[in-house]
């Protein structure tokens, strides 16, 4: 008689206690956001790429239109893009980021 032994396959990503959107300065908000859906984004933070795409506006520095400065929160949340609400904390996408900027909690 053998035994079966089975394999545990991950789902997904632990996320890192260091991993919070309250110590992050906002790096997901430097990232091109596409309009897919519409949430009630204020037409004052959209922009239309050259394709014709609407996407969020950014500055002239990069950061998104929506983004609080001064305590990198969004100004919009509640109508916020369906990609920014996707967009998971502690994800591979969330964690390439903080390391890019060097945020604490990366990779």
């Amino acid at each position: 008689m053998t035994k079966s032994v089975a394999t545990i396959i991950p789902t997904s990503t632990v996320t890192p206690a260091t991993v919070s959107c309250a110590n992050c300065q906002a790096c997901c908000c430097r990232l091109e956001v596409m309009i897919i859906s519409d949430t009630g984004v204020p037409d004052y933070h959209i922009s239309t790429d050259q394709w014709g795409g609407e996407t969020m506006l950014r500055l002239a520095d990069g950061w998104c239109s929506a983004l609080d400065r001064d305590t990198y929160r969004c100004t919009i949340y509640d109508q916020r893009p369906w990609v920014c609400r996707e967009f998971a904390m502690g994800s591979d996408d969330c964690l390439t980021e903080r390391a890019e900027f060097n945020v604490g909690g990366s990779l």
